[in-house]
């Protein structure tokens, strides 16, 4: 904020501009607030303005179409590193089925609900991309 003092014509006025936002400035007046249009040419800024799609919240485990098999996808990419299930080992909601590496960090996949696993899709030490299904849930 910036402030100046005035003589006009005899009369003194304390001037606060508060804002300027492209041709209007927002100033006090002796104690009374004021939107003034200023007359200059408005600079244009060169710098683009990056403007991003809204982020979708990930959808980590969805039922296969046409099947009652529930999909387990990737969130990151990243390396299988155990596997703690196999094809038609029982499993409860909670139960750690695999482990994999994504950004040097150790993420472990757990059942999303009660099943059986059916047609576990990668092996120890396989390379995954995101939202590739892992194994889908009977």
């Amino acid at each position: 904020m910036k402030s100046f003092k005035f003589t006009i014509q005899g009369n003194h006025y304390d001037v606060d501009v508060k804002s300027i936002e492209e041709n209007i400035a927002q100033v006090e007046v002796n104690g009374t607030n004021y939107e003034v249009e200023i007359h200059r040419q408005v600079s244009v800024t060169k710098t683009p303005i990056l403007v991003r799609n809204p982020v979708k919240s990930p959808e980590p485990a969805h039922m296969t179409a046409g099947t009652k098999f529930l999909a387990v996808r990737t969130p990151l990419p990243g390396n299988i590193l155990t596997i703690s299930k196999k094809n038609g080992d029982a499993v409860k909601k909670g139960d750690l089925v695999l482990i994999y590496e994504a950004m040097k960090m150790e993420n472990k996949i757990l059942a999303d609900k009660d099943g059986i696993i059916r047609n576990m899709k990668v092996n120890q030490g396989d390379n995954i991309l995101q939202d590739d299904i892992l194994f889908e849930i009977e």
